[in-house]
């Protein structure tokens, strides 16, 4: 797939475009469990993301959902310490996880500076944990967008961008702070059967066009990652005003 065979949703604003996301996960999830299937999710970060996350928590007592047979993965970490409020499991933790009650070991979650001596080690016993408990496509992969374009912590014009042999990598001077970061790389992010785009805001509108528009992921990575049965951006009015 590209991204022109991706679908667009545009909702007016953030609240309205966080409910949506919601509940089209709740149901998602709901209908691979009655399938019989333990779906594999991967959960980014971000403000759009909480937001999302603190309404999966409301809408989640109606919606029939197994939390003990979910497992839960990341696209991306700050590489800091365990409790710091950079972390994107710690942000999903509060906002969702402990509230549904997924149990620990579903919750996959990226190294902290407690667990390895820098973002290499990290990248390595991540892909060594994806491997032993990874599944071949995660179900749905949800990814957050720069202003720059980048997705996960995969920035433009950085090296990680090529990185074809590993399903994880470290990221060291991210302009993005905080700087040390882990990664999956763009390979492993195109192993998933449905990708989800969350945007919101004026400020991703360019990069929201420029991924849309088939630009080179070298200069906009969110033009590199499909779903190998969908992709969907889910935006809101802002982030779609440059289409």
């Amino acid at each position: 797939m590209t991204q022109n065979d991706a679908r667009v949703e545009v909702h007016e604003d953030a609240a309205a475009l966080s409910t949506a996301v919601a509940g089209e996960l709740l149901s998602r999830i709901a209908d691979r469990q009655a399938a019989g299937d333990v779906p594999h999710i991967v959960l980014t970060g971000g403000s759009i993301a909480e937001t999302i996350h603190r309404e999966v928590a409301r809408l989640s007592p109606e919606s029939g959902v197994d939390w003990g047979a979910v497992e839960l993965w990341f696209g991306d970490e700050r590489f800091v310490a365990p409790d710091s409020a950079d972390r994107n499991v710690g942000q999903a933790r509060a906002a969702f996880i402990d509230e549904v009650g997924v149990p620990a070991h579903r919750v996959h979650a990226m190294p902290s500076t407690a667990d390895v001596v820098d973002t290499d080690e990290g990248a390595e016993a991540y892909e060594a944990e994806l491997h032993e408990h990874g599944p071949e496509l995660f179900d749905i992969l949800m990814l957050g967008i720069g202003p720059d374009g980048h997705i996960a912590s995969l920035f433009p014009g950085f090296d990680q961008l090529d990185v074809s042999d590993r399903t994880t990598v470290g990221v060291t001077g991210s302009p993005k702070p905080p700087p040390e970061r882990i990664s999956l790389t763009l390979p492993r992010l195109n192993k998933s059967t449905s990708v989800w785009f969350l945007v919101s805001g004026s400020g991703k509108a360019e990069a929201v066009a420029g991924a849309l528009g088939g630009r080179d992921p070298h200069e906009i990575p969110a033009a590199g990652v499909t779903g190998r049965e969908e992709t969907i951006w889910f935006l809101d009015r802002e982030s779609a005003s440059a289409l």
